[in-house]
């Protein structure tokens, strides 16, 4: 990202003392700083919360007193803003708290975007929450291909956008032959984990997410193409919704340039929340098509049960006491489905409007690998308490010798660079004197690439 600025002048005009050097990389008169804006044959994204006026807490002493009721300020704010964006002039921009719900604040952003060549998407919460999502690409990098919304019409309101592009010259004149130059883009922001209930809410709108893009996949004979998530996920690498979609093949693209494991969840932060705590929780995910992914039902029971084991090891069970409780009031040595939608409804992950529905608690009952309608001591410590969650599997790639039955060549994506703005989040650290927002933009450089994954998606 940029250099160190001087600390008064932090949000400033980005052009101050530094310039873009010939090959793309920031330079100041500091020290360099990594590349952000992508060179030939490179594409670049960023995602960023901006901050939504209506939510922005002007005294902490006046709760009410919100920036949205002064427009100089709010106004001021978000032209820098767009002053930073539109200097690092990223092929994918996906912002979230975008203030969907002030016409003046709308028009502002589509018009200087629009005037620097992006094509935008925006998308309000539903119920008229007043803020939402903005997707924009460069014209000169994507055509669209189309263009979806997912409305999660869950307890937070939330929603996601589903952007289908196909690259255009100069990055298809690097490809070879008639591959299939194709990418699907998704922006979202997760509900806040305002306690601890609510996080098998965050990782069900992961899953409607994931079941999203596999059902316009099928539906369009859509195979072997990489898949790029974007957003606030409102959770850092020790939750489920990060080993969730680990599972599912994605790759935090920040930690792949760092060459972080999935261990270091202390390395970096994006965001210090209304409570003063700061996390790790902006993130840009890369599926790659050569990558090995697990059914996403089975996925998403191993998460479910994750929570649920968790749960019961807080609460100091053994593995014979979780099997006891599961079975509720049952003398068989078994757990039923009834006694095991008690048992959810008991640890509140059911029966209310947060928890999971009818389908998605049906879906758990699959653990019953003998199909008698139970779950007997062996597959409840097989499946549910002693699962070791979604280990990541190799990438699957082939060869030029493999026959063209059992491999196909297809686009993807090598991570060259992530950065995070401010520099000082990328040490763990929350400046003070920041004010563009409550989070750290993120932005990461991708090499298109040709890779060989198995024929059968």
């Amino acid at each position: 990202m940029v250099a160190n600025r001087n600390m008064r002048d932090k949000d400033s005009n980005p052009n101050v003392h530094e310039r873009q050097s010939f090959n793309g990389s920031f330079v100041s008169m500091e020290e360099p700083k990594p590349e952000t804006r992508a060179g030939p044959g490179l594409i670049s994204c960023t995602t960023f919360n901006i901050l939504a006026p209506i939510y922005k807490r002007l005294d902490q002493q006046n709760q009410g007193l919100r920036e949205s009721q002064f427009s100089s300020f709010w106004m001021t704010r978000n032209q820098k803003i767009l002053d930073w964006l539109l200097y690092e002039s990223s092929s994918i921009i996906c912002l979230q708290e975008f203030w969907v719900g002030n016409e003046e604040f709308v028009n502002m952003y589509l018009k200087r975007l629009g005037d620097a060549g992006y094509s935008t998407f925006k998308l309000a919460r539903t119920n008229n929450r007043g803020d939402g999502l903005l997707t924009a690409v460069r014209s000169d990098c994507f055509r669209i291909l189309n263009y979806r919304e997912l409305h999660f019409n869950d307890f937070g309101d939330r929603v996601a956008q589903l952007l289908h592009v196909q690259l255009t010259s100069p990055f298809s004149q690097i490809q070879r032959g008639n591959l299939q130059q194709e990418i699907l883009i998704v922006n979202t922001h997760l509900l806040f984990p305002h306690d601890s209930s609510l996080c098998i809410v965050r990782l069900h709108q992961v899953y409607k997410i994931l079941q999203f893009v596999e059902a316009y996949q099928n539906e369009n004979k859509l195979n072997h193409m990489p898949i790029i998530l974007c957003g606030d996920w409102n959770g850092s690498k020790r939750g489920h919704v990060y080993k969730f979609l680990r599972s599912q093949g994605f790759e935090s693209t920040y930690d792949t340039a760092h060459q972080y494991t999935d261990n270091d969840a202390h390395k970096w932060v994006s965001h210090r929340n209304h409570r003063g705590n700061i996390c790790g929780v902006d993130f840009i995910w890369l599926c790659n098509p050569n990558k090995s992914r697990k059914p996403l039902k089975t996925s998403w029971c191993e998460a479910v049960f994750g929570i649920l084991r968790r749960r019961l090891r807080k609460a100091s069970m053994a593995d014979n006491d979780a099997f006891a409780f599961l079975k509720g009031d049952n003398h068989g040595d078994f757990i039923t489905s009834s006694a095991f939608c008690q048992a959810l409804r008991q640890d509140n992950l059911i029966g209310h409007p947060s928890g999971l529905g009818f389908q998605e608690t049906r879906d758990l009952l699959d653990p019953d690998t003998d199909a008698n309608g139970v779950l007997d001591y062996e597959e409840f410590k097989n499946m549910i308490w002693s699962c070791t969650g979604s280990d990541q599997k190799e990438s699957l790639t082939g060869s030029r010798k493999e026959s063209e039955e059992d491999t196909k060549e297809a686009l993807g994506f090598k991570v060259k660079n992530a950065v995070l703005y401010p520099s000082e989040a990328e040490k763990g650290i929350w400046p003070e004197n920041y004010t563009l927002s409550d989070h750290a933009r993120l932005t990461v450089v991708l090499s298109p690439e040709n890779m060989w994954c198995c024929s059968q998606s």
